[in-house]
């Protein structure tokens, strides 16, 4: 199945601790069914100092469910994401608007 949401993608958060942030989508994990997106579900990590790195507490985006992202269209509003065939290409497009994402 075609993906809906895809890196690079600008996306509302609907449900959890951050609902109404947006962000952009930095990495998308399809079979575990969940998204990373760029100050949104921040957690600190705690990390030891080695050769190559500082340590301390570090702010690490985690991964949120693709069901409590939604897609902002143009307006700056929340939509769901159709496809539809433009000559030979498949398409996503903006369930509220109709304009190709």
């Amino acid at each position: 199945m075609a993906a809906k949401l895809k890196k690079g993608d600008k996306v509302i958060v609907l449900a959890g601790r951050d609902k109404g942030r947006t962000g952009e989508i930095t990495t998308v994990m399809p079979k575990d069914n969940k998204a990373v997106v760029e100050g949104v579900n921040v957690a600190i990590r705690h990390t030891k100092q080695s050769q190559t790195s500082q340590g301390g507490r570090i702010a690490k985006p985690m991964p949120i469910d693709l069901s409590n992202l939604a897609i902002v269209d143009k307006a700056g509003k929340p939509t769901r994401v159709g496809f539809r065939m433009e000559g030979d290409k498949k398409v996503r497009f903006a369930k509220t608007t109709g304009e190709v994402l």
